[in-house]
């Protein structure tokens, strides 16, 4: 009998599985959708590959971590694979969500149809100014006091919070999160976090991102197209 694998280590494992392929499994499952709605009942690795210019080696290593899904010679059945990632995503249920910061962002977010469609439900916004609170936003999301999230948590089983605050504000909005019993954050602010055990943060910060393009186009000018193209490949 082969030794049990030490409880340490599943967990690891678990983790690192979900932090290299969550991200493709949800483009995987936007294709799915996609071929769904198209009436295509199979469809091959190289198929789909193809048609969303994908990797197909990439795609069967990230479905073989979950499982054998299709069949030699024939592909995956599309609504059958579709509805496994939908479980593996976990958005077989509806997550409640709520929004910290009625400003600019954080309407817009509300107003964002993917957070508040497909497993998501998006319950308030949270407002420190008295003067936005009592209204709902275009798609009739109340704005709320801040003062009200512990309740809000409470009744409504609120699983995410998303943060979108200036960044003097979010550290103390996530501490405040995790005090409610939220275990997983969405951070907008363009701030380090300082974490809290057993409580996922997710951070996007667009002035990153600028960065980042900034810096891919100085390497292409330095270097050439070639540095441009390997780099940007070992990111992806």
């Amino acid at each position: 009998m082969a030794a049990a694998i030490p409880q340490s280590e599943t967990i690891t494992e678990r983790e690192l599985i979900s932090e290299l392929t969550t991200k493709r499994l949800s483009v995987y499952l936007r294709c799915l959708t996609f071929l769904e709605r198209n009436g295509v009942r199979t469809v091959s690795s190289h198929e789909m590959a193809k048609r969303f210019h994908l990797s197909s080696a990439q795609i069967r290593k990230d479905l073989a971590c979950f499982g054998e899904f299709g069949i030699r010679g024939v592909g995956y059945n599309v609504s059958l694979l579709h509805d496994r990632l939908v479980h593996v995503l976990g958005i077989d249920r509806t997550r409640k969500v709520i929004i910290s910061g009625a400003g600019n962002l954080g309407m817009a977010l509300a107003e964002y149809r993917g957070f508040n469609t497909d497993g998501f439900q998006i319950v308030a916004l949270l407002e420190s100014d008295p003067r936005k609170t009592g209204r709902v936003s275009r798609s009739s999301i109340p704005i709320v006091s801040s003062d009200e999230l512990g309740r809000l948590a409470t009744e409504h089983e609120i699983e995410i919070g998303i943060i979108a605050v200036p960044a003097e504000a979010a550290q103390n909005v996530y501490d405040s999160m995790v005090d409610a019993g939220i275990r997983a954050v969405l951070n907008f602010a363009p701030v380090q976090i300082r974490k809290r055990p057993h409580v996922k943060i997710k951070s996007v910060d667009l002035r990153i991102n600028l960065e980042s393009l900034s810096f891919y186009l100085r390497s292409s000018e330095e270097s050439g197209s070639a540095l441009l193209d390997d780099f940007d490949e070992k990111l992806t």
